[in-house]
């Protein structure tokens, strides 16, 4: 009887052993696609995700994903409750954090719907109100217009584009990939003048100094995806 609780204990030692590392990922729960699809408080689709299991599988690890408030996210990652946060830019976060090197550059644009003449130049936005996100930084717009640049605030893409639809302003600033993939959703798509480029600007990941995971094994993977095409091939899926 001995020798059979002997062996159990061994197995379930092994099998313990065998179990792969986490890999801590923090996701503002507030996103929307193509950014993130969150369904009874679970991750489900979205480039967070994506991102999550890419980092995950070359690392060799498993991914688990903490759905937190865009509020909560900076004070829940400064104190280790995840290992990192992805697509985002050191000067949108307040904290102290290791950051990754680039996971994917994108551009932010600005759209003008058609019921108004185009912009040709930022400058021309002067005074006039501009489809915003709560809680995001547009820093090229407030270096190019200052205290004339009038937000907006909404609080997700989804409805500021909606807002533009129904004509509650007639100028939204948003990311390419999530105009992309709007564009190709909405039937009919919104019809806006060519966007103006306002920025490019590359994403990272925020890694907490109180994690799991050393910021080498992080960069190493993004390294390896950024190689085998697997980061490109996420965002083309999402455009």
């Amino acid at each position: 009887m001995r020798g059979i609780f002997l062996l159990m204990a061994c197995l379930l030692g092994a099998a313990g052993a065998a179990r792969p590392a986490e890999l801590v990922v923090m996701v503002d729960s507030t996103s929307n696609m193509p950014m993130a699809r969150v369904e009874d408080g679970r991750l489900v689709d979205g480039v967070h995700k994506e991102i999550g299991e890419i980092l995950a599988r070359h690392m060799g690890r498993q991914v688990r994903f903490v759905m937190l408030p865009r509020k909560r996210l900076e004070h829940a990652l400064q104190n280790g409750e995840a290992d990192l946060l992805c697509a985002y830019m050191p000067e949108w976060l307040s904290g102290d954090y290791l950051w990754s090197r680039v996971v994917f550059t994108t551009e932010e644009v600005l759209v003008t719907d058609v019921r108004v003449p185009p912009v040709r130049a930022i400058g021309e936005l002067r005074g006039q109100p501009v489809g915003t996100i709560l809680g995001y930084f547009h820093p090229e717009m407030e270096a190019l217009l200052g205290k004339d640049f009038v937000r907006d605030n909404a609080p997700n893409m989804e409805s500021n584009m909606a807002k533009l639809g129904r004509g509650r302003v007639h100028h939204i600033l948003i990311t390419r990939v999530v105009l992309d993939y709007y564009q190709r959703l909405l039937q009919p798509p919104l019809v806006i003048h060519p966007p103006l480029p306002v920025m490019a600007f590359s994403t990272r990941c925020a890694v907490s100094r109180k994690g799991h995971v050393a910021l080498r094994e992080i960069d190493q993977a993004v390294g390896q995806a950024t190689r085998d095409g697997s980061l490109a091939g996420m965002l083309t899926r999402f455009r």
